[in-house]
Order: structure tokens, then C-alpha cells, then sequence
């Protein structure tokens, strides 16, 4: 209860943060906000937009949360997304089976070698004492410059493009994607003004995808024996070893859980949004912005469920306030900065306040 009553009060802090820049911009706060408020729900299609958003980030938050709650600090959930994409791709392109074989074949794959580059800096964390910090963040830009070279893989690449091949249509987790595009579908969808600005975005199953993730979670943590020795490795590592439970292994197996599912984010949106991966010129942060939603979420599977989709609803929304009142772009990074400051707030003053008490 008392993270939930910190994090509400840091997203109400960080508003009044990013309202008083917006001030300093010689933009009114109010209206700002109500074009926010207006470009997240008065349509439809905006809030299919904000779930689409949404989907990778509790994904990848929840990849965070995880190892946090195992004692580690996985940084490397970007480099995750991007192995997960980047597999989902070139399963999904070259194999060719029909969509009940092909999906969960292809994001099953994609998963687990997501889950392997992951539990790479948990091994190496383990075996050579490496921290995962730094672990992670080299494996990062391993994961995006890998990337970049296969999409100019012959056979892989689209002629005359940066970009890869889409993936077959067996491969798509699109919501009626086909019935959409039929006669009997453009006329129903005609007479249902609702639903036809709703179904306008690629909208996919990836979001049910990520409940079921958020529900999993929260059962290996807590209803599960694995998972309480992967949160006593996290509170106490020198209690669990005497404990007999082996640290090293419940570190590796911890961040091929959090790999996984930063994997399954990549995959999802493969498979559901943009089709195929081109070359990048900077990382897209859908996993750092994990980092955030797993803060903001406190670390529990159900926070970071709503987190992600308060995070999703600021970034679409923000999208509003620079087209309409030519808002500064740094405006949403600036809230979401805040937001996180003000949750940190606690922590520092509780270990400057031990520290204290300790001298």
C-alpha cells in the first residue's frame, strides 16, 4: 500500500513538473492536459493506439520487475526486445506453416532465444562475477548492431531497402485482419462507427498476450516455490546459499525469465504491429522505458500492468500536445524523469537515514 500511495503521489508530482515547464514554454497547463486527455480517449482508434503502445512496455516492464525482485538490475531489456524482434522476423518470414502451427512456433523461438541472450549476463554474473549492469548494457548494442547486419542478410532483405522481409500472414497475431479487409467486413464495420475506428490500428492479441504474461508473473512470485527462492536470493544471497538454495543458478534462471519476456515483447510487436525489423540508427527504447514502467509499478505484476498503460497513454498523448500547441518534443520525457525522481525519493531518504543512524 505505501509503494502504491508513492507512486500515485510521484505521477501527480511529476504532472505539476511537467505542467510548470510547459508554463516556462508560455503554454497553458490546463489545455495542454485537456489536449492530452482528448488525444488518448476522445476517439476509438486512440485508445487502440494506447493498448498497441502499451503491449511492449508491461512486457518489458514486467522483464524488469522480474530480475528486480531476484536482486538484479537488468538494463539489457532493450537488447532482449531486439533479439526477440529480430528472431520473430526471420522465423516468421522464412517459415511457412499454417497460423495455428506458425504463430506459437515462431514466438515460441523467438522466446527462447530472447531468454538465452538474456541468460548470458545472468552466467556470466554467476560464473565470472561480471556485473549485469555492465553485462547488459554492452549486450545491447551487440543486440542492435547484430540486428542492423542481418537485415542485410541476402534473401533476408527487402531489394532496394534497409529493411527485412514482412512475415508471412500465417505469422501475424492481427485481429481479423482478413475479415477487415473483405466486403462482408468494410460493410459491417461501415454501419458500426465504434468499432471502425477502433479496428482502424493494427490491433493484435499481443495485449491479451501480456494479461496472461502479467498473471503468470505474479504466480511464479508468489504461489510457487521457485519463486520464493528467486525473491530470497534477491533479499539475502548469503541467507539463500545457507539456506542450500544455489544463487548462481536462481541468478542465470532469473534473467532467462526477464530475457523472455523482453523477447516476447519484441515478438508480439513483430507479429502484430510492424511485420518486419529495418536498420536502426538508435535503439527504440521499449525496454528502457521498461525500466520505467517497472519503477512506476513498484516492481508488482499488476503495478506494472497499469504503469504501462499510463506510460502508453502519456507518450501517444504527448504526440498531441507538439502537434497542437507545438508543445516542446522533451515535454513527456521530462514528466516521466520526474515522476521516477520523486519514487526514488523515499529510497535515498530511508538509506541516507540508516546511514545516519549507523555513524
Amino acid at each position: 500500500m505505501k509503494n502504491f500511495i508513492i507512486s500515485i503521489l510521484s505521477v501527480v508530482l511529476g504532472l505539476l513538473v511537467g505542467g510548470l515547464v510547459l508554463k516556462l514554454s508560455g503554454i497553458s497547463p490546463l489545455e495542454a492536459y485537456q489536449v492530452m486527455w482528448e488525444g488518448a480517449f476522445s476517439q476509438p482508434n486512440y485508445i487502440s493506439y494506447i493498448i498497441i503502445r502499451s503491449t511492449p512496455l508491461i512486457l518489458t516492464g514486467l522483464s524488469v520487475a522480474f530480475a528486480f525482485r531476484t536482486g538484479l538490475f537488468n538494463i539489457g531489456a532493450e537488447g532482449q526486445f531486439v533479439i526477440g524482434a529480430l528472431s520473430a522476423t526471420y522465423f516468421g518470414y522464412h517459415f511457412d506453416f499454417s497460423p495455428w502451427i506458425q504463430v506459437p512456433l515462431v514466438m515460441m523461438l523467438a522466446t527462447m532465444i530472447a531468454s538465452l541472450y538474456g541468460g548470458l549476463s545472468g552466467f556470466l554474473k554467476a560464473r565470472f562475477g561480471v556485473h549485469e549492469v555492465l553485462s547488459t548494457i554492452m549486450l545491447n548494442w551487440i543486440a542492435l548492431y547484430l540486428s542492423n547486419y542481418a537485415v542485410f542478410i541476402p534473401g533476408f532483405r527487402r531489394p532496394d531497402t534497409e529493411t527485412t522481409e514482412f512475415i508471412k500472414d500465417s505469422s501475424s497475431i492481427g485481429i481479423l485482419d482478413k475479415w477487415k479487409m473483405s466486403d462482408a467486413g468494410m460493410e459491417w464495420l461501415a454501419n458500426h462507427e465504434f468499432w471502425h475506428s477502433f479496428m482502424r490500428p493494427p490491433v493484435n492479441a499481443g495485449i491479451f498476450i501480456a494479461l496472461i504474461c502479467v498473471v503468470l508473473v505474479w504466480v511464479i512470485l508468489n504461489k510457487t516455490a521457485f519463486g520464493y527462492k528467486l525473491k530470497a536470493v534477491g533479499f539475502s544471497p548469503n541467507a539463500a546459499e545457507y539456506a542450500g538454495i544455489s544463487t548462481k543458478l536462481k541468478v542465470t534462471q532469473s534473467m532467462m525469465i526477464a530475457g523472455a519476456l523482453s523477447g516476447l515483447a519484441g515478438a508480439t510487436h513483430v507479429m502484430g504491429v510492424s511485420k518486419n525489423v529495418a536498420v536502426l540508427a538508435a535503439h527504440e527504447g521499449y525496454g528502457f522505458d521498461g525500466i520505467a514502467v517497472a519503477l512506476i509499478g513498484s516492481n508488482h505484476p499488476v503495478g506494472v500492468l497499469f504503469s504501462g498503460f499510463f506510460l502508453g497513454a502519456l507518450k501517444y498523448s504527448g504526440q498531441k500536445i507538439q502537434s497542437t500547441l507545438e508543445a516542446p518534443s522533451e515535454v513527456i520525457g521530462i514528466m516521466i524523469g520526474a515522476i521516477i525522481f520523486f519514487i526514488a525519493i523515499p529510497s535515498i531518504f530511508n538509506f541516507v537515514t540508516k546511514a545516519w543512524r549507523k555513524n
